[in-house]
């Protein structure tokens, strides 16, 4: 039986993010990795397979590259789907302006 891995929507922002923060580019490939071998049925399991993580409002943010950098998705369980809404460095994650979109 094949195992269906998770869709993840879009790898460009991920292009985008490293190209302007190139620190940002080891670890935002590895959570790419680890994200697209997932078999994630609830924020539990996001949880044990990457422990900085949090689920706000109806997103989930992974802090990521040791804390400098925000990736923000929301997951659809059901359909293995990931949508990267935002990666933003800390200091523009508490501006907050991301929680209006």
């Amino acid at each position: 039986m094949r195992r269906l891995c998770v869709r993840i929507v879009s790898r460009k922002a991920i292009r985008e993010a490293t190209a302007e923060h190139s620190e940002w580019a080891a670890s935002l490939n590895v959570w790419y990795k680890v994200t697209k071998a997932a078999d994630w049925k609830n924020f539990a399991d996001v949880r044990n397979s990457w422990k900085n993580s949090d689920v706000v409002g109806s997103f989930v943010v992974f802090n990521v590259s040791h804390n400098r950098c925000r990736l923000i998705v929301t997951i659809k369980y059901k359909w293995k789907m990931v949508y990267i809404r935002r990666i933003l460095s800390h200091a523009e994650y508490d501006e907050k302006e991301w929680q209006e979109e």
